[in-house]
């Protein structure tokens, strides 16, 4: 299964590699820089972008510490990466094959870990956050940023049934724009998942997200098919669905909706 899911990423988005380098989203989201500023990395820290896509994270990151290390399963990917650095002019920042789940780094090479918006995509997210734990020194700093299914907060008036049915409807919702979606839980998984995997929560937000509709799923390349069905989910899907998504139209008439981001930043203990 993880090397079908490998596969599928690799063939989402070295198609899609180009794009993500420009887009709004991971290149400038508000999360990029809450991240750095939560973070508060070292000067003296030696870190590791796990699932760096165009490098927009590692290379926000790279300033604040002694060396960056951009790691993803695709290699336009990391072209893309290394274009950006170059273009930054960041020298201590450098790329590498890796995946999530099987990072090739000794035990506690790094200071800091960092992954953001790439986790869902993950076969395993227990395997990804021990290699994390593995290869981070004692101590070390995870930098985590993804988006997260419903929950109790955001669908205060929803039964918990409807709010378990809710959690599928997104990730299908999230999988039918992009075939290489795994699974985004609630925001309590990820809590839960981390302390019982050796670490201690430092800082723990979420903010939304809006998108236009038509860029995300340009992004992807969805087939008008895929378009019209996501528009359909939008506009008159599951009632609690689109309570957590917000759609909603602007002064043009084109089609926007909200995502939540989920921040944590943990502690190696």
């Amino acid at each position: 299964m993880a090397d079908d899911t490998t596969t599928s990423v690799q063939s989402q988005f070295g198609r899609a590699a180009a794009d993500y380098a420009t887009s709004e989203v991971h290149a400038k989201g508000e999360s990029l820089a809450r991240i750095v500023e939560l973070t508060a990395p070292q000067k003296t820290w030696e870190a590791l972008d796990v699932a760096t896509g165009a490098g927009h994270t590692a290379a926000i990151f790279a300033p604040h510490v002694a060396s960056m290390i951009a790691s993803d399963v695709t290699d336009e990917m990391l072209q893309e990466a290394a274009k950006l650095a170059n273009a930054r002019r960041i020298s201590n920042m450098l790329t590498a094959r890796a995946s999530a789940d099987a990072l090739p780094f000794p035990d506690e090479s790094f200071d800091l870990v960092c992954c953001r918006l790439a986790a869902h995509h993950f076969p395993n997210l227990e395997a990804f956050v021990r290699e994390v734990r593995r290869v981070l020194k004692k101590g070390g700093r995870f930098a985590f940023v993804d988006n997260v299914a419903p929950d109790r907060v955001r669908l205060p008036n929803a039964s918990d049934a409807e709010i378990e049915t809710a959690v599928v409807d997104y990730n299908s919702f999230e999988k039918l724009r992009d075939p290489s979606h795994g699974f985004a839980p609630p925001p309590e998984t990820w809590v839960a998942l981390l302390k019982a995997n050796g670490f201690s929560i430092a800082a723990h937000e979420q903010m939304e997200k809006e998108l236009d509709f038509a860029s995300w799923v340009a992004r992807m390349r969805c087939t008008p098919d895929v378009v019209a069905e996501l528009d359909r989910i939008l506009t008159a899907g599951p009632t609690p669905l689109r309570a957590f998504l917000k759609p909603r139209t602007d002064d043009t008439g084109a089609l926007h909706f909200t995502l939540q981001e989920l921040l944590i930043v943990a502690d190696r203990t």
